[in-house]
């Protein structure tokens, strides 16, 4: 792929939350084999959703940002701490920097919302990805959706 400028902004309408939801079924649904029922979930319609797209309108990357109590129950209860998931890149854009730019955004979206930290369930084989952006890894490692995660957090 060639490099094209993208930007990345947090997912303003239905458009926005179905090129996220697109990107997400590429990567974890068909590419990781993902159920598509678990894929979904009730935290969708309240979470902070972010995109990254292409400047001629492809979407290439998504994550998103539970936070408040929803988040709490994620997270052990601490309704100071954010909760990153459903973080996707698509495979032509992986390489590029986006994962980087989602993560931060993310972030910004916890400290906007006064949060003090951010907590994610790092899929094992990202776990450098996320160690290099400042998370800290925690606990044992256990499986989600059949596939190795760990939990780690990064202070804010």
């Amino acid at each position: 792929m060639t490099t094209r400028a993208y930007t990345v902004r947090v997912a303003e309408d239905p458009a926005d939350l179905e090129a996220c939801f697109a990107v997400r079924k590429q990567v974890f649904v068909v590419e990781q084999r993902v159920p598509e029922d678990l894929e979904y979930d009730a935290y969708d319609p309240v979470a902070v959703h972010v995109l990254a797209v292409r400047e001629d309108g492809v979407p290439l990357g998504t994550g998103r940002l539970l936070h408040g109590a929803v988040a709490a129950a994620k997270t052990g209860g601490d309704p100071s701490l954010g909760s990153l998931g459903r973080l996707a890149v698509s495979a032509e854009a992986r390489g590029l920097g986006i994962g980087i730019a989602l993560v931060r955004a993310i972030e910004e979206a916890a400290r906007a919302r006064g949060l003090t930290a951010v907590d994610l369930h790092a899929q094992t084989h990202a776990l450098g990805f996320y160690e290099r952006l400042g998370y800290e890894p925690y606990g044992t490692e256990y499986e989600e959706a059949g596939i190795p995660h760990r939990g780690m957090r990064r202070v804010l």
